[in-house]
């Protein structure tokens, strides 16, 4: 069967997917008006669609459709879907969300091997798990990811203002300064660029990086890059509040372009690292093989 066919035929099976999970989709876009942890959630598919027309020549030189074993999967996500909406299983509406959007990236995988095969599939494997970020996390992980940054970054925060010789007491997330208190609160945690920066470093590591190691090292490291970052946020933005102008407590750094600005630190941390990464590899690939 011809590409082009198999393309329209797949093109189907997503309009189709669309509107069988009309419901879980529109509330997925209204997470990502609210400017939370979820604003990348949009450009995930469109990600994953130029990787694969990036790769197209490799990923769709054998395609052989597999409907033995796509059919079924595609109905499993299908069945798993309407068992999750039903009214017996008890959810919370977040957890509710994960596990369905969970079920809509399942169909699309489904599909895909329906459409093209088991060859493809495999050849297209790191764009297609990439659709997973499209799925928000359970209500209890995204607590968990928003304590320990908020954990980290107020003690990189304390260490930062004894370093500087700031006067401080700490109290938990509460820090008591000259003339002001400051409470390291959940949209502090810095959740956001956290996943923002994670997802970069997982995308950047595929196209720049080859070894796996090299690439979860970039990918976890962002961890402790966003906690450096919110620790010199909120340090940075409480010394200038402190010693400069009280307004920069309540200000449009703080509210507004704060996150922007220190984001590039983050991002001129990340880059310099993964630059390193590179040169590793390509430096192991250069050095002669020594024979006995």
């Amino acid at each position: 069967m011809k590409p082009t066919v198999l393309h329209l035929w797949f093109c189907g099976l997503l309009l189709l997917s669309i509107g069988l999970f009309h419901g879980p989709l529109s509330d997925l876009k209204g997470l990502t008006l609210q400017n939370g942890p979820y604003a990348h959630v949009l450009l995930i598919p469109l990600i994953s669609a130029a990787l694969i027309y990036r790769a197209r020549h490799e990923i769709f030189r054998e395609t052989r459709p597999c409907p033995a074993i796509g059919l079924p999967l595609v109905a499993i996500g299908i069945v798993a879907y309407y068992r999750i909406n039903a009214h017996w299983v008890v959810l919370r509406p977040a957890d509710r969300l994960s596990l369905a959007v969970c079920a809509l990236v399942l169909v699309w995988a489904a599909g895909f091997i329906l459409c093209y095969g088991l060859r493809p599939f495999r050849n297209s494997i790191f764009p297609l798990a990439f659709l997973f970020f499209t799925v928000p996390l359970p209500a209890v992980l995204l607590e968990k990811a928003v304590a320990v940054l908020q954990a980290g970054s107020a003690d990189l925060t304390y260490v930062i203002f004894r370093a500087l010789g700031v006067p401080v007491l700490r109290h938990g997330l509460v820090f008591s300064l000259p003339g002001v208190e400051i409470e390291i609160a959940q949209q502090c945690s810095g959740i956001r660029s956290s996943m923002a920066l994670f997802i970069t470093s997982i995308l950047a590591g595929h196209l720049v990086l080859t070894s796996a190691w090299r690439r979860a090292l970039l990918g976890a490291a962002s961890i402790p890059i966003v906690i450096f970052k919110n620790a010199l946020r909120i340090v940075g933005i409480s010394w200038l509040g402190i010693y400069v102008d009280p307004q920069f407590l309540y200000g449009r750094l703080h509210h507004e372009y704060g996150g922007l600005v220190f984001s590039l630190v983050a991002i001129g941390i990340l880059v310099p690292l993964l630059f390193v990464l590179h040169r590793s590899e390509r430096s192991i690939k250069r050095a002669p093989a020594h024979t006995s």
